[in-house]
């Protein structure tokens, strides 16, 4: 029987900028990627995010991103492998803070946004970041887009790694995701994100605009903040079990 993990953004709230749907969505997911202070979330909504987490048995990870809350973390800055590693050290080591404070345990690191997609295709960030992660420590899954430069350097530097993919968004025939500034980028459709959500479970493979690709998919991304998210993740996770797919967190699969 398939098995998958579906994660989901949270903790994206910070100061009076709020985001209410976390606790719904916690009730359909498998693991939380929790903003650490950088893109999103501060001290109060780290500690109320892994206190839900907690109270409805979701894995816990840290979301560490660029330092730029007004862009959300999705615009590109120009970073040395230096300040990339010490980035996630510190982004990490404040989410831990809470982990521990709570009696809880730290799953996996999924960079986010602009972090996350340079990391995809640059060699050198990449492995900045997996070494910041296993330094921090070494039984951490490092979550990284599925096939990308960010995969290789976890295995490399000796971390578990899940592969990911995403059932909100489109793809292009590198695998890589089509960029936010172009159309169709975002999937908007229910039965489209259901969809490619089966297709990368049951047969491994996802429809981009030159025809379908294989892909591995260990862990399966909602975006918290999308208007949609909290109806895909009722209907996905819902599907997914009705198909047959055993839905647990990353630390409980295989691999």
């Amino acid at each position: 029987m398939p098995s998958v993990d579906l994660n989901c953004d949270m903790g994206e709230s910070f100061g009076s900028y709020l985001v209410d749907r976390d606790e719904l969505l916690m009730k359909y997911i498998t693991s939380a990627n929790i903003a650490c202070g950088y893109h999103a979330g501060d001290p109060a909504i780290m500690r109320r995010t892994v206190r839900l987490c907690l109270k409805h048995g979701v894995a816990i990870g840290a979301h560490p991103g660029l330092p730029d809350l007004a862009g959300f973390g999705r615009r590109k800055l120009q970073i040395t492998v230096d300040e990339a590693y010490e980035m996630v050290v510190y982004q990490v080591g404040a989410l831990m803070g809470f982990v521990l404070a709570e009696g809880a345990v730290l799953q996996h690191v999924k960079p986010h946004g602009a972090l996350y997609n340079m990391a995809a295709v640059d060699a050198e960030l990449s492995v900045a970041i997996a070494e910041a992660v296993y330094r921090i420590d070494s039984r951490l899954i490092l979550f990284g887009l599925a096939g990308s430069e960010l995969i290789q350097a976890g295995r490399k530097m000796g971390l578990r790694v899940a592969e990911e993919a995403f059932v909100d968004r489109t793809y292009r025939a590198d695998g890589t995701l089509t960029p936010r500034s172009e159309p169709n980028a975002v999937i908007e459709e229910p039965e489209q994100a259901i969809s490619q959500a089966i297709g990368l479970i049951k047969e491994g493979k996802v429809v981009t605009d030159k025809g379908s690709i294989s892909l591995r998919a260990d862990t399966l991304c909602i975006h918290g903040d999308t208007p949609n998210a909290l109806m895909f993740a009722e209907l996905i996770s819902s599907r997914l079990v009705q198909e047959g797919v055993t839905l647990q967190a990353a630390a409980g699969m295989r691999g």
